[in-house]
């Protein structure tokens, strides 16, 4: 017999540190790429960063003010319901007839820390171990983690430059299964900034309720829109899908509000309790002071978010100018949300500063390395031989740290 050393005992104790459930998660790309260019500029490095997911536009004044007036209140020092505020509920509730046309009440809404952790419960409330949920790729870092915590299997369905990024009917039926439980569905895209028709919407919409798939609708850009892209609403395009349709939203992008931590989803009414009740005992109710600044935030009128619509709508059109200059680079024109998403598979394998990348990681540490710029590599959102570049910064950051990839890459 072979005794255990204590070696052996302490290598056993690690394996068994972490449950495998939660040492499978890989960490979010995207806060990664952003917390290194942070590092990077701290040691007095000039990093630009194109890393990070949110405007560089302060949270608008009233919103603002409203807080400062909640902190001053002793009721908000307090718990609150697990759900939300009352008035919030009903505030995302008339925000969003207003602003989609999609009618619900308030008791469908629930408020959360966030959209990521709207995303999660989503997927927690409705997926069973051994659900299959379409994915399409490129996709969102936080998707398929949130469907694997669930016990659920992310099936990607990948669509590429050649289609603007846009999965199509057909595609989405090849990849169901009797397995197919849901459909992740995200317009305008994080990563690549797609924005589907109101045909092809509609066509999703109802391939999804005719074989009773489940559809969580991320719409947390749908006031980022360009040119003549339009926002749509699947529940409101397809009224039959309602029953099997959670809708995930926020203020973070819309209201420059990151930091503030509302996010909310929308769906039946069952689903929406059962949410309730895990959050109850997970977080309990989004910080008091957040959720007044959110309740501004959604009862005021859309000016502010124009003035930054405006912004990034220009420098929308200067990014992918500037990236389609580059030999090899092909970048589709960005029709909503705040991302570049070029595709780069024309630079790989091509000799840079002394080396070769051949994949779009090695490409961005090389870029971050030779050219002090910091880029999400495509292997965080799905196939290789793609970069996002978020262009939610300053005009003059954009066209410096753009310049520097150009040198680069010439």
């Amino acid at each position: 017999m072979t005794l255990a050393t204590p070696a052996d005992a302490a290598a056993g104790t690690a394996r068994n540190r972490i449950s495998r459930r939660i040492a499978s998660i890989t960490e979010s790309a995207t806060l990664a790429v952003d917390a290194k260019a942070k590092a990077l500029k701290a040691e007095g490095r000039p990093v630009i960063g194109f890393g990070a997911g949110e405007p560089d536009f302060p949270t608008p004044d009233y919103i603002v003010e409203a807080a400062v007036a909640a902190c001053t209140d002793p009721k908000n020092h307090r718990y609150t319901p697990a759900g939300g505020l009352p008035e919030l509920r009903q505030g995302i509730a008339a925000k969003t007839a207003r602003d989609s046309g999609y009618e619900v009440e308030a008791a469908q809404v629930l408020v959360t820390n966030g959209g990521k952790q709207a995303v999660y419960e989503a997927f927690a409330t409705i997926i069973d171990p051994g659900d299959e949920v379409l994915l399409p790729a490129p996709y969102w870092t936080t998707y398929p983690e949130s469907i694997r915590l669930a016990g659920g299997s992310p099936i990607e369905v990948v669509a590429d430059e050649s289609t603007g990024y846009r999965v199509s009917v057909e595609q989405l039926e090849a990849a169901r299964t009797d397995r197919t439980k849901a459909l992740l569905f995200c317009s305008p895209s994080n990563p690549t900034g797609a924005v589907y028709s109101r045909d092809e919407i509609q066509a999703i919409g109802r391939w999804a309720h005719q074989n009773g798939i489940w559809v969580i609708s991320d719409e947390i850009y749908e006031h980022l829109v360009y040119g003549a892209a339009t926002f749509s609403s699947m529940p409101v395009e397809v009224p039959e899908l309602a029953d099997t349709c959670i809708v995930v939203n926020g203020v973070a992008k819309t209201y420059a509000m990151t930091g503030w931590r509302v996010g909310w989803l929308i769906g039946p009414k069952d689903v929406v309790k059962a949410a309730t009740n895990l959050q109850s005992h997970a977080t309990s109710n989004v910080a008091n002071v957040s959720q007044r600044a959110a309740l501004a935030a959604v009862s005021g009128d859309l000016s502010a978010v124009a003035t930054m619509r405006e912004a990034f709508d220009r420098r929308r059109q200067t990014i992918v100018s500037m990236l389609n200059a580059i030999d090899g680079v092909v970048c589709p024109e960005p029709e909503g949300a705040f991302y570049a998403y070029p595709s780069v598979k024309g630079v790989l394998g091509r000799e840079i500063a002394g080396r070769t990348p051949t994949s779009s990681v090695e490409l961005a540490e090389l870029i971050l390395e030779e050219a002090e710029v910091a880029v999400v590599p495509g292997e965080a959102f799905g196939p290789s031989g793609y970069l996002r570049l978020s262009y939610a910064l300053g005009d003059d950051d954009l066209i410096e740290g753009v310049s520097r990839i150009q040198r680069l890459l010439s």
